[in-house]
């Protein structure tokens, strides 16, 4: 199973490639998606074209993306959410399935406790995957972690 880890912004957008085969993860590919400060429709088309691409080159069995949580600035809220959906019709419009995982939910997956702080994820979403070094910046560390997520849970899903 070929997992695309999203974690969603308008500025930048970090992505995770993780290969599950049984219990083994294996990180396959991951990186930033940044878009330049522009006009908001073309950011998000920007977005859209270049998620459209790798979604193409990758072709990963499903996607994961981390639910928005309703943020104090409803501005930043309303742009992330705008990005998300981009990016799932990226994911849809190629026949890929996606899931959204709540923060907690992500870090209880990679760390065994949902409060965990940034640095306990990329601890674990390295040790899990066999990093020499911890990915950077946090956005693809936190991809990363909610592929890993859906690996775990798609697993215990198909039992």
């Amino acid at each position: 199973m070929l997992i695309l880890g999203v974690d969603p912004g308008l500025e930048r957008v970090g992505f995770g490639l993780v290969r599950r085969e049984g219990s083994k993860l294996q990180a396959v590919e991951y990186g930033l998606i940044e878009t330049p400060r522009i006009e908001i429709a073309d950011r998000l088309t920007l977005l859209h074209d270049q998620m459209r691409e790798l979604i193409e080159r990758t072709q990963p069995d499903s996607l994961a993306i981390e639910r928005l949580v309703f943020a104090a600035n409803r501005t930043t809220a309303f742009d992330v959410a705008k990005a998300i959906g981009v990016i799932l019709l990226a994911g849809a419009s190629l026949g890929k399935p996606w899931t959204e995982y709540a923060p907690p939910e992500i870090k209880q997956a990679v760390v065994g406790q949902g409060n965990a702080d940034k640095k306990q994820v990329q601890f674990m979403v390295t040790k899990l995957l066999s990093l020499a070094q911890a990915p950077k910046p946090d956005d693809v560390s936190d991809a990363l972690a909610i592929a890993i997520c859906h690996a775990f849970r798609s697993r215990t899903a198909l039992r």
